[in-house]
């Protein structure tokens, strides 16, 4: 007859358990990595109160904290089997999905940079709607399909920013900026013929980076469409300037800490961001030859239309 040995529940429990004072470090720990990725969700899902020194995020990041907290504790026995599932479920995510251990860390870095820096949005001062001047000829000189357009955009994008670690979500946007960084740093305002509307195409416009504002906004806008971005050309009356769209606040909260902190330190130094919020509630950042870096001070915060180019 086959004897089948008890299994020994306590004996098991006790060879899972972590000596002291080990065990409270390694759940504190654990409670961080998890409270992490559920903080960015909750702070992204949730509306924002708008609270002094962000007072609603501090409570909801004690209350996160407190109770996965005591949760670990009722599972202390089990400390390891947590932790090892943890750090499986962000290996699999870094190698075969768009969230491991560096999305993790992105998110989590942009969360706590927006936070702090608390950018405001510019407000739009619509004064009348009006058609937009010239829109057939002006969709028609944005010619992104042009190779040259098309190249000297890829161009830009092998000559800035190539080495950003993480951030692959926003890899588009990314190379967007090179395009504006090239384009402003090379770009030499010249009025159009006297009594005379002249519009340049953007393959005119590369052969000496001169025109007039509405000349620079039409370059801008082709150059980032022909590598996937979304722009959209500004009338205020008597200036035209060019915007990218970012996205929802989360994606503005990563690109604001990129601009800040990444790509243009040195150009912003600490300035504010500066964006409008469309109807649907997305973000748009300005790309004005006027400004120093994406979201720099709008020359005229009138706007009389806007043309996009989805």
């Amino acid at each position: 007859m086959i004897q089948i040995k008890p299994i020994h529940v306590k004996k098991i429990k006790q060879q899972l358990q972590v000596k002291k004072p080990w065990d409270d470090v390694i759940v504190f720990i654990l409670n961080l990595l998890i409270a992490t990725p559920v903080l960015i969700i909750l702070h992204h899902t949730l509306i924002d109160l708008n609270w002094k020194f962000h007072l609603d995020r501090i409570i909801l990041f004690i209350l996160v904290v407190g109770l996965i907290q005591l949760l670990l504790k009722a599972l202390k026995t089990i400390i390891i089997i947590c932790l090892f599932f943890y750090f499986v479920v962000l290996i699999y995510g870094s190698l075969f999905s768009n969230y491991g251990f560096s999305t993790v860390t992105e998110d989590y870095r942009s969360m706590i940079y927006t936070m702090a820096d608390n950018p405001n949005p510019q407000d739009i001062i619509i004064s009348k709607l009006l058609p937009f001047p010239n829109k057939s000829k002006i969709i028609k000189a944005i010619d992104y399909d042009n190779p040259k357009v098309r190249n000297f955009a890829l161009m830009t994008t092998t000559k800035y920013f190539r080495n950003v670690k993480g951030f692959h979500k926003y890899r588009t946007i990314i190379q967007c900026f090179a395009v504006f960084k090239e384009i402003k740093e090379n770009w030499n305002y010249v009025n159009d013929p006297k009594e005379r509307e002249y519009i340049a195409s953007a393959s005119e416009s590369l052969v000496h980076f001169s025109g007039d504002c509405e000349d620079h906004a039409i370059l801008m806008a082709a150059c980032v469409r022909a590598i996937g971005g979304t722009p959209r050309i500004i009338n205020t009356g008597n200036h035209l300037y060019p915007e990218i769209l970012i996205g929802s606040k989360s994606d503005f909260e990563a690109v604001n800490f990129l601009i800040k902190e990444i790509l243009f330190k040195k150009e912003n130094n600490g300035k504010t961001i500066h964006y409008h919020i469309d109807e649907r509630g997305e973000i748009w950042l300005n790309l004005d030859y006027t400004a120093k870096y994406p979201g720099g001070p709008f020359l005229s915060k009138e706007i009389l239309g806007a043309l996009t180019l989805y």
